[in-house]
């Protein structure tokens, strides 16, 4: 995490010397009245140097889930004091802010999985390629489409294949790395984001994730199993301009890969009817 800045010139401060580092870890409003005469941040870099702060109080904020998503924070070059109607402002200006925030991740997260819907993955994954692209990160996009999910719905009904999708998604959360950015796309359709990861290396993962889901379908005993189809690319920054053309490209070498898949299947019934 970084804290970031509004209205001085410094922009965005490491978290190891900022002020939200502290601030985050508490539940209510942190306050430093002069910074200058605490033994915390008194030889901080922030405070000897520009922007030379001396005065921060900072509102942790939070997710609906209670998780720590950083902080609301003010910030001055002269000490002062809050008053107790300052501090209750303060908590309500944190409180809009998080609505906000729920708002926004309400609006990008998949109902039925809980996961980022197309909406929140082209944002998340922009920013990941940007960042990728900046620092000369590798990754690999791997889009998957389930295997006859339609005859789930038809022979099972949609209960069962709400149930169906909602188990492919766990095993994502249990096979892809918490750096990994995964996502329901719409429908069967979901795509991995693997961040600093050549196409080898994503492909070993999806071997493994293949190999889990087998064990879950072996487990699960439920009539059918949950099959998947897949094409991964890797990043290309003169190729790829956004992450749409790395989801084209994707998309194109799944079918190409479910085709395959097909004829094979076609073939094996066509030498078994012989």
């Amino acid at each position: 995490m970084v804290q970031v800045l509004v209205g001085l010139d410094v922009s965005e401060t490491p978290r190891d010397i900022s002020f939200c580092g502290h601030a985050i870890l508490g539940s209510d409003i942190f306050v430093i009245p002069d910074a200058a005469k605490d033994e915390r941040f008194a030889d901080n870099p922030l405070v000897i140097n520009e922007p030379k702060i001396r005065f921060y109080a900072g509102c942790p904020l939070r997710s609906h889930n209670g998780s720590k998503l950083g902080t609301l924070c003010i910030i001055d070059r002269e000490p002062r004091n809050l008053t107790e109607e300052d501090l209750e402002t303060l908590r309500d200006l944190a409180s809009m802010v998080e609505r906000e925030l729920a708002a926004v991740q309400l609006a990008t997260l998949d109902d039925l999985t809980r996961i980022s819907n197309r909406r929140g993955f082209l944002s998340l994954g922009q920013h990941t390629l940007n960042l990728s692209k900046r620092q000369d990160i590798p990754a690999s996009l791997a889009f998957i489409d389930l295997n006859n999910f339609k005859p789930i719905n038809d022979d099972y009904g949609h209960a069962e294949g709400d149930k169906a999708l909602i188990a492919f998604t766990e095993q994502m959360k249990s096979s892809f790395r918490e750096t990994d950015l995964f996502a329901r796309l719409g429908g069967d359709e979901f795509v991995v984001l693997f961040s600093n990861s050549l196409r080898e290396s994503a492909t070993d993962a999806m071997k493994r994730f293949s190999e889990s889901l087998e064990e879950f379908n072996q487990k699960a005993n439920r009539g059918y199993n949950i099959t998947f189809s897949y094409g991964i690319v890797e990043f290309d920054p003169e190729k790829h301009h956004s992450i749409d053309a790395l989801l084209a490209e994707g998309d194109s070498l799944m079918y190409e890969c479910k085709k395959q898949r097909k004829d094979a299947e076609s073939m094996q019934l066509s030498a078994a009817s012989r």
